[in-house]
């Protein structure tokens, strides 16, 4: 089998998703749509629809603005095509914004903004099908479901875990490691992390006392995703 993984920054990776994926017997293609945050608009093509899971990584950028007007059509065209075909399709932050919005449902700032470990919880009456975490935030915006998409998990701020049929969409990032925080944690400026009353070190130090938890969950959540949502 065969992953087409598009991410939009080189630090974008997929993390802990890609490595139990791998593990999984799947081959990685891993698009980066951006290879310079500076000039936005200046992006790689997408490949086309030949392969059997499509994962769609974080952004700097949010799915509405203009500066990735120039490419972020043809990406959320993908990821429909992919979940029309019963391609099985895993968003993830961003990813799970884009989902949401190429599927009916749509994008805009959240009321308040998430950086850290937060656990989750679902609605009454549903079980929740992964762990609770606590999971790893750092968002911005927030995604509102398409129709007929069923909420699985929110913390108090919005959503965080959808499906619909095939296909879902996370607001956390389960793929984090110490290795993919401590590059989003340096490419950022020190006055944007200040804004947002982020100190490096402080976060960097519960990114590892979680790191262990974190790859144990996110592998869970990679196998129900492939065994129960990809099969169903």
């Amino acid at each position: 089998m065969k992953a087409l993984v598009v991410t939009h920054e080189e630090t974008s990776r997929p993390g802990f998703v890609g490595d139990r994926l791998i593990e999984r017997g799947i081959d990685l293609h891993v698009h980066v749509m951006v290879p310079d945050t500076s000039q936005p608009a200046d992006f790689h093509p997408l490949p086309g629809d030949d392969f059997d899971v499509l994962v769609v990584t974080g952004s700097y950028f949010s799915v509405y603005e203009d500066a990735i007007k120039p490419w972020i059509g043809a990406e959320l065209d993908l990821i429909r095509r992919a979940h029309d075909s019963g391609t099985p399709v895993l968003g993830i932050c961003f990813g799970g914004q884009a989902l949401a919005a190429a599927l009916g449902g749509s994008v805009d700032r959240s009321p308040e903004t998430e950086i850290g470990w937060y656990r989750i919880s679902a609605p009454n009456g549903v079980d929740l099908p992964i762990s609770a975490g606590p999971w790893m935030e750092w968002h911005h915006d927030r995604f509102h479901l398409p129709p007929g998409a069923e909420l699985l998990a929110s913390t108090e701020i919005c959503p965080q875990l959808f499906r619909m049929d095939r296909s879902v969409g996370t607001q956390f990032h389960p793929e984090i490691s110490v290795e993919l925080a401590s590059e989003w944690l340096y490419a950022a400026s020190d006055d944007y992390l200040a804004s947002v009353g982020i100190v490096r070190e402080e976060i960097l130090a519960e990114v590892a006392r979680n790191e262990t938890a974190n790859r144990r969950n996110c592998f869970e959540l990679v196998d129900w995703f492939l065994d129960d949502v990809a099969t169903s």
